[in-house]
């Protein structure tokens, strides 16, 4: 009788810490495939799209807020801005860093980030050499670019000025990188461009629409 009662007990126990290891286990994955007031449609781990709205968590995915432009979530602990059709890995592969990007209507992949603390837009650009700044978000940033090597670049309206710089850190998702050789040029950009000086020191592995993103070192 007492062996059997124990046996039972000890089953009921591991049967209590895989169901409380199940509610805390986060998503792997998460893209934002709809934006609304206080609602967002996502994607998680592949799935099928759900609306989730500001307050809920869907496996261990919480809606903090959204609007017609971009939504925020608390994973892990951590915030995550994203706009339409962007995406972030929660989890690490392999225990390095690593982000999942969307592909937009028009096939680029657009991603909040960060230069030296400060949130910038980032377009992929694999055919830039380096990281690429207009010099309006290179002054909101704080930074002497002009303190930098001058030098001249081609654009579809003529050569105009840029500065060779070396910015402090680059962060994407969970991917931070520090002295990220760079470049300010003396021009409006829609976005800044995520060129080779960051792409060259992760692995990027495309299938599909996703892109992914992981620190090699």
């Amino acid at each position: 009788m007492r062996n059997t009662f124990g046996n039972i007990f000890h089953a009921y126990c591991i049967a209590t810490m895989l169901l409380l290891l199940c509610g805390q286990a986060s998503a792997a994955s998460v893209s934002v495939v709809g934006l609304f007031k206080n609602k967002a449609m996502v994607r998680i781990d592949g799935s099928s799209p759900k609306l989730i709205s500001a307050g809920q968590t869907i496996q261990g995915v919480k809606l903090l807020s959204a609007n017609s432009e971009s939504a925020t979530f608390e994973v892990d602990g951590k915030q995550r801005t994203l706009s339409m059709g962007q995406s972030f890995a929660a989890v690490s592969n392999g225990g390095k860093a690593s982000v999942k990007l969307s592909a937009d209507p028009r096939g680029h992949f657009v991603a909040m980030g960060a230069v030296n603390g400060h949130s910038v837009t980032f377009i992929l650009d694999t055919g830039a050499s380096s990281v690429a700044l207009s010099s309006n978000d290179a002054s909101r940033m704080g930074i002497n670019y002009k303190s930098g090597e001058m030098m001249g670049v081609s654009t579809a309206n003529g050569v105009i000025p840029a500065w060779r710089v070396t910015f402090n850190n680059v962060k994407l998702g969970d991917i931070s990188l520090n002295q990220v050789e760079g470049l300010v040029v003396e021009s409006e950009m829609p976005a800044a461009l995520l060129g080779m000086s960051f792409l060259n020191r992760t692995d990027m592995t495309r299938e599909g629409e996703i892109m992914t993103l992981t620190q090699r070192y």
